[in-house]
């Protein structure tokens, strides 16, 4: 865009969000111009809307001058998904993170997608309730960012995903429409689910501007295990047994040995510094419930190789416990300087295997990989361990990720369980959709953007990004404290 063209755009969108929230100065909008994958482009202009309304006038003025825009929140996004590779224009909703409303008597809430997913449960907690879907970036990623990718977290074994938590939202169109799909009900068996349609679909159909979700009161109860295991093929194997038990735990969470001693580390939570693998569980509801779900669930544990189940004496241990795991990624920064982490979902029946090839790899390429990850729905997240700054180690560990997504997708998985697609996996999400499937996607994000306009070059592959300047070269590795390893526990 060249500077003529760039003033007047930013004159027009000045006008309806006031002077001091468009703004184009090459230095401010260096600071949109990543999140929290290595990727990098600088937008255009960055704007910060106020209300609905001016997100909708925006994105109107953007589409009459065919600009690319590219939505953000917190930009926690790991696969690039908001980084803005055709330029253009950035929407920013810093100003946009008010809860709107919380009916308890319907077990709903309203946010603003700018709204922390923390905020909400706190937000709701005084009043016996809080919002499940809880990834372990919750203290940083919004809702809205959520709502792009799907995003799941420790809780998803039973409660479910983003998707599973959400009834409506209002969407800014392309066309500069205001439309609200879905609302305050649920689980109506007539018409198109319009609202799953757009939850998970990365921006590149529309933008959130409201969003209806679902809240849940409070467990009475909730009881925390850590199984400790001798090796990660022993713990993967209890847990198919855990479930095919019948117990289906709210969570169950796997760290490995370089994992474990990383958190212990930096948490000092009482994580076994001597194990080959912990499994984190959890159990809520009823007390009563509740106990003898946890003793079956140590039972399983130890009859399937467990040689301690310890149970969290109270809340401050429990506490402790998860934010160890939360804070996993943090904690790696102990391991190395910078790690690429993966986001691959497989069967459990599969993690043994998988994570025996996932171990074979790191053998053969001499790259160290920590695995801690959602083991109760298969959802890994290997951190290939690397320096930036050493010549070839960032293609390198690519390389390796390119390989274990391919091994997650052959083992009948996907290519993603949470992070989205974003830049990161456009090519390899060819590994679990052909091209007839991905051309019956593509016509539909046309019917709501027929000029390609929302949140261009990401989740298709093979889209010639014109005019953009993204890079995974190491040349970003001095910020790499704030993306790829300092990540610290707000990135997964």
């Amino acid at each position: 865009m060249d500077a003529a063209t760039r003033e007047r755009l930013l004159g027009r969108l000045r006008a309806v969000v006031g002077d001091r929230y468009a703004f184009a100065d090459p230095y401010e909008v260096r600071l949109y111009q990543y999140d929290a994958s290595p990727e990098t482009a600088l937008p255009d202009v960055v704007v910060i809307p106020g209300t609905a309304a001016e997100v909708a006038q925006v994105v109107k003025i953007c589409a009459d001058a065919e600009v690319p825009i590219t939505a953000r929140s917190a930009a926690s996004s790991l696969a690039g998904g908001t980084v803005p590779v055709q330029r253009g224009v950035v929407i920013t909703f810093a100003r946009m993170d008010r809860i709107l409303e919380i009916d308890a008597d319907n077990l709903r809430a309203v946010v603003e997608p700018g709204v922390v997913n923390l905020s909400l449960s706190q937000a709701l907690r005084p009043h016996g309730y809080y919002y499940v879907p809880d990834p372990s970036s919750q203290g940083a990623c919004t809702i809205g960012g959520n709502v792009g990718t799907n995003a799941g977290g420790p809780h998803t074994l039973l409660y479910g995903v983003t998707v599973n938590h959400v009834t409506g939202l209002e969407l800014a169109l392309a066309s500069g429409e205001l439309v609200q799909v879905g609302g305050r009900k649920a689980g109506s068996a007539s018409g198109y689910d319009l609202t799953g349609l757009f939850v998970g679909s990365e921006g590149t159909m529309g933008i959130a501007t409201k969003i209806w979700v679902k809240i849940q009161p409070l467990p009475p109860v909730q009881k925390t295990l850590m199984a400790v295991y001798p090796d990660v093929e022993t713990a993967s194997n209890a847990v198919s047994a855990i479930v095919r038990s019948g117990i289906l735990p709210a969570a169950i969470e796997m760290m490995d040995k370089l994992s474990i001693q990383a958190i212990e580390a930096a948490s000092h939570a009482g994580y076994p510094l001597d194990a080959g693998a912990v499994l984190l569980l959890e159990v809520d509801g009823i007390p009563e419930l509740v106990e003898e779900l946890g003793e079956r669930m140590a039972k399983v544990c130890r009859e399937s190789g467990a040689s301690e189940v310890r149970v969290a004496k109270d809340e401050a241990e429990r506490q402790a416990l998860w934010k160890g795991r939360k804070g996993a990624f943090s904690a790696m920064g102990r391991l190395s300087p910078d790690f690429y982490v993966m986001d691959g979902v497989v069967p459990r029946t599969k993690l043994p295997e998988t994570l025996a090839k996932i171990d074979a790899i790191s053998a053969r390429t001499g790259y160290k990989i920590c695995n801690v990850f959602h083991a109760g729905d298969g959802n890994l997240h290997p951190l290939v361990l690397f320096d930036a700054f050493k010549p070839g180690q960032y293609e390198a560990v690519l390389r390796i990720g390119d390989e274990i997504l391919k091994l997650c997708a052959d083992a009948g998985g996907s290519v993603t369980g949470e992070h989205g697609i974003g830049l990161e996996k456009r090519e390899n999400i060819r590994y679990i959709f052909s091209d007839d499937d991905l051309e019956v996607m593509d016509r539909i994000r046309h019917v709501f953007d027929p000029h390609g306009l929302m949140n261009p070059g990401k989740v298709f592959p093979g889209e010639v990004v014109e005019g953009s300047a993204p890079s995974r070269a190491p040349d970003h590795a001095p910020r790499r404290a704030a993306n790829v390893a300092g990540g610290d526990e707000i990135w997964v």
